[in-house]
């Protein structure tokens, strides 16, 4: 079948392979001159030298199965392409849980009972709440917080663990974080598979990691690749669809349009068309977004303890994770701070991160560099939010991160509704 996708973030990329693999005639739209959407590589001067910086700090865990497969299948070598690390999120002064390579849940109960920093309280706390989610089979009402389903974890675990467990997966502060979904990532991630807790962190640029070489596969496997091309309008057409592009030339005709675009253009693309359902537009149109920001700054012979440390976030000191670029194959010295739900604008954001570098990792001489900022990076993963699903109209799909899913706005969630819209494509009858 013929086959437009709008949008080659990592949704699109996915949406591209897998229809192409399924024998679909595939033609790939992209607005910007390169893929990747809100993944992708920057690239930037520092020091009067040229560099390859990401517009968003991002991590996986061993649990993204479908990303990780993906990567793989279109030639990026995972071994080589991550550093993979136990889960670990320790502080600069030691403080800090870290899991032991064990079969889970041991790995996770070694982890809780030899973290320095914590009290036998504060470990009994977590204990007894793990087990609660375990018996409750990670389920819960759809009103909870994230807040909700942690009521007994102590003070010291919720600022230590839980909270930026949260941030880092929902990109939504606890009190607002659907538990639901929380408790999806982590019976994922901390009570499934050997492994599925790891981190992995990125040792090349995120374009590099999947868009790159997701574009030059399916260039090989035929399909056809039209950057700085903007969709303007989608309308039906001899029984399919036809979309029109910013230059006001038109393609078509296509059986299938799937939109991988952010939902803002998803709508604005689909809001005029009779037959598109209305049920998908209100849902839509509902979300709302958290902005995430990553300060980039250099230190002449800074070198962290971890290639990635957590902090000790507050409304000051906004900043959750720090990442030692330097140790994942960039420059030495080179340091990207990343704050989640971020509200400040650049210069108090940068500022505050400064004063934040100074007082928890003892840095006093930093260049500040970048802030590169992402104003609607994610929506807000809220108890009980309706998200759109992946059909619109017939022939008409959507897919995305914020698309209905188990998972938050993760590249995980983006890839899985990326293959999954792609398997939604139905032959002629």
């Amino acid at each position: 079948m013929k086959v437009a996708i709008i949008g080659a973030g990592w949704a699109g990329c996915a949406a591209a392979v897998e229809a192409t693999r399924l024998g679909h005639d595939v033609t790939l739209f992209e607005a910007s001159r390169s893929a990747g959407g809100r993944a992708r590589r920057v690239d930037a001067t520092l020091a009067e030298s040229a560099v390859k910086l990401d517009n968003g700090q991002h991590i996986l865990i061993g649990a993204y199965a479908e990303t990780l497969q993906l990567i793989a299948s279109v030639g990026v070598n995972l071994d080589t392409s991550f550093l993979r690390l136990p889960l670990t999120l320790k502080f600069a002064d030691g403080d800090g849980l870290t899991l032991p390579d064990f079969p889970p849940p041991l790995d996770a109960l070694v982890g809780m009972l030899t973290a320095p920093g914590w009290t036998w309280r504060d470990k009994l706390s977590m204990l007894k709440v793990s087990i609660g989610w375990k018996l409750n089979q990670f389920r819960c009402a759809p009103q909870h917080s994230v807040v909700d389903v942690c009521s007994g974890v102590s003070p010291r675990i919720m600022a230590t663990l839980i909270e930026p467990l949260c941030v880092s997966a929902l990109n939504t502060p606890t009190r607002r974080a659907s538990g639901q979904v929380f408790l999806r990532v982590m019976r994922d991630a901390l009570f499934s598979d050997r492994g599925a807790s790891n981190l992995l962190l990125p040792k090349l640029d995120l374009s590099a990691l999947l868009p790159d070489a997701a574009l030059a596969w399916l260039e090989k496997s035929g399909a056809k690749i039209r950057l700085g091309v903007r969709a303007k309008g989608i309308a039906p057409q001899n029984g399919g669809w036809s979309m029109t592009d910013a230059g006001g030339h038109t393609w078509g005709s296509f059986e299938h349009v799937l939109l991988a675009c952010p939902s803002g253009d998803a709508v604005r693309l689909v809001q005029d068309v009779a037959l598109c359902d209305e049920t998908w537009l209100s849902r839509a149109r509902g979300l709302q977004h958290e902005a995430i920001a990553t300060v980039y700054a250099m230190g002449l012979g800074v070198r962290l303890s971890q290639p990635m440390l957590a902090l000790r976030a507050s409304s000051h000191h906004p900043a959750q994770f720090v990442f030692d670029r330097g140790q994942l194959g960039g420059p030495a010295g080179l340091l990207a701070f990343v704050v989640s739900a971020s509200t400040a604008d650049r210069t108090t954001l940068t500022e505050q991160v400064r004063a934040q570098a100074t007082e928890q990792l003892d840095l006093h001489d930093l260049d500040m560099q970048h802030a590169i900022v992402e104003k609607r990076a994610t929506f807000a993963c809220s108890p009980g939010l309706e998200r759109p699903g992946p059909y619109i109209a017939p022939g008409l799909l959507a897919c995305g991160d914020y698309v209905d899913g188990p998972y938050p706005a993760t590249l995980e969630g983006a890839v899985r509704s990326g293959l999954h819209a792609a398997r939604l494509i139905e032959s002629p009858a």
